[in-house]
């Protein structure tokens, strides 16, 4: 199963991917193995582990586009998301605002060692387009996540090598390197920070296929749902090639929505309201 590669991360934008980085309270420490392979491994499986079982959720979400001038520009969205049992979760991310986006939709199912299959409804054309899998690079909707962020994170897309602990913010972390197994992923690898106590992503790096630092994702203010889920309320996207970042604030989060496969499939998006 599973934010924001988000992914990691997995509640979605459908960040999806992103949010599945966030742990559960209330597990025992990993006994961890010897070598930084193994042992990022590890790290990164405790962490998939605590986010297992939330079956399907719901959130509200606006997103802040800021260019290097920073100006900005605002759009409000609505996020589901699907948990699927041995394959990657299941994602839509709707648009209501602002007008000249309204009614646009995002459907995402991620795949574990498969690429992932993406389609954007776009009204104004009133067709469903396909993402190919060589453009996962690309920038969703003109943010600064690429459409490869929006899908779920799941552990079998990456090898893994721990590299040492360090505290930020406070916060005591691992620190653990990721190395993107899909030929077309726009990255060489990402640095991710995992608390300690929870196991929650607090930041990622994304490295470009020069092995240049291209953006770094921070998230703060964790919650928790349903006494064991934790779920970020700020995601902060920000591109140091180009000056631009992306803000998304989340809010209204609702897990075992109960929703099923018949809520996200190709016709979903153009019912999406």
């Amino acid at each position: 199963m599973k934010l924001s590669n988000i992914c990691a991360i997995k509640q979605g934008l459908t960040l999806a991917s992103l949010s599945v980085l966030i742990g559960m309270s209330t597990i025992a420490p990993v006994a961890f193995s010897s070598t930084p392979e193994e042992r990022g491994l590890e790290i990164v499986q405790e962490s998939d582990r605590r986010d297992t079982g939330w079956e399907s959720s719901e959130a509200d979400m606006v997103m802040i586009l800021r260019n290097k001038q920073g100006d900005e520009s605002i759009r409000s969205i609505r996020s589901k998301a699907l948990e699927m049992e041995n394959d990657g979760d299941k994602g839509l991310t709707i648009f209501d605002k602002p007008l000249d986006v309204k009614g646009t939709a995002f459907l995402t199912f991620s795949h574990a060692t498969e690429p992932d299959d993406q389609w954007l409804f776009l009204p104004a054309l009133k067709r469903v387009k396909r993402i190919s899998s060589k453009n996962k690079s690309g920038p969703f909707m003109g943010s600064e996540f690429a459409f490869e962020d929006m899908s779920s994170f799941e552990v079998e897309k990456y090898s893994y090598k721990y590299l040492r602990d360090e505290t930020i913010d406070g916060i005591d972390c691992y620190v653990v390197e990721s190395f993107p197994k899909d030929k077309n992923s726009g990255y060489t690898r990402l640095i991710t920070w995992f608390d300690k106590e929870e196991y929650r992503a607090q930041k990622i790096e994304y490295y470009d296929r020069k092995n240049s630092l291209l953006k770094t994702l921070r998230f703060t203010e964790y919650h928790q749902y349903l006494g064991k889920f934790w779920r970020p309320e700020n995601m902060y996207m920000e591109n140091h090639q180009t000056g631009k970042s992306t803000h998304l604030i989340w809010s209204n989060y609702q897990l075992k929505t109960g929703m099923s496969d018949r809520d996200f499939n190709k016709n979903s998006l153009k019912r999406a309201k």
